[in-house]
């Protein structure tokens, strides 16, 4: 969809151009090109702390390759938790639970989930929060307001990329503003050059105000739509966490505590009931 999605913005808008009788050749324009996005990914370099940066590069690779968020990584998730809340409710489990948390790369239940040990940030919610889960005299509403908080706190951490990609969105149009003014300038220094001359030139300058808007909302603000979407994935790991461990604390079965969680999934990563009975089963 993405390739689709890229074809169609540069068919409709060159093909169109071409097709009114326009010279593709003129829009060729290296100088202009390099000012714009040279600035623009400068001053996204300026306004972004590193770690923003790291994780923008990383959301933008799943536009080719695909998230690691899909819906076999959240049937793993469900196993996993599903485990670790059996183990729990057995005689003595929470002791043995404690063991596994405390030193996980001893553990026989961790390796057992490959996706979910791919995905750091996940792997240590789950870790911190059952750890908290086992102490007994917090009450489940107390502990359900906790986790909410920090998933909260999350989500406003993981949406920095794509604030940052619309930010620089917004800022493509003044760029390509700014270069066409600096073309105006070379045109009035040539101002008593021969007529065709001129013409490439105040064309030149032309083509700044094009770039800036056609990059900004023909390819980074939907870059920054589509990251948003990647990101949202993302979240819905920590909200099936957060609500099936709520519901675990609050004393339901392993079965239903899950079950809440998988209901928070979006449908296209939502195991079914009964798929995901046979999942555990299998296990």
């Amino acid at each position: 969809m993405k390739i689709i999605g890229l074809l169609l913005v540069f068919g409709c808008m060159f093909g169109g151009f071409i097709f009114a009788g326009g010279n593709i050749k003129t829009l060729w324009q290296p100088a202009e090109i390099a000012m714009i996005i040279g600035g623009a990914f400068g001053a996204f370099l300026i306004a972004n702390p590193m770690t923003v940066v790291k994780d923008t590069a990383r959301h933008l690779s799943y536009l080719t390759k695909g998230s690691d968020f899909n819906p076999t990584y959240f049937e793993e998730l469900i196993l996993l938790l599903n485990t670790l809340f059996e183990v729990a409710r057995k005689k003595g489990g929470k002791k043995i639970l404690e063991g596994h948390i405390e030193d996980p790369e001893s553990s026989d239940i961790f390796p057992r989930f490959p996706r979910i040990l791919r995905t750091p940030h996940v792997y240590k919610f789950i870790i911190e929060n059952l750890r908290l889960s086992l102490v007994e005299s917090m009450a489940a509403n107390e502990f359900s307001k906790i986790v909410e908080e920090e998933v909260a706190c999350q989500e406003d951490e993981m949406r920095r990329p794509s604030v940052a990609l619309y930010t620089i969105a917004d800022a493509l149009p003044g760029f390509g503003i700014a270069v066409a003014v600096l073309g105006i300038v070379i045109t009035m220094g040539a101002i008593s050059g021969p007529e065709e001359e001129l013409g490439m030139y105040i064309a030149a300058a032309l083509l700044g105000t094009f770039l800036g808007v056609f990059l900004a909302y023909g390819f980074v603000a939907p870059f920054a739509a589509a990251i948003g979407h990647s990101i949202n994935n993302e979240l819905q790991s920590f909200e099936c966490i957060r609500v099936s461990l709520v519901n675990y604390k609050a004393g339901h079965p392993p079965i239903i505590a899950v079950d809440a969680g998988r209901k928070v999934l979006y449908a296209e990563y939502r195991p079914s009931y009964v798929k995901m009975e046979q999942i555990i089963e299998n296990s």
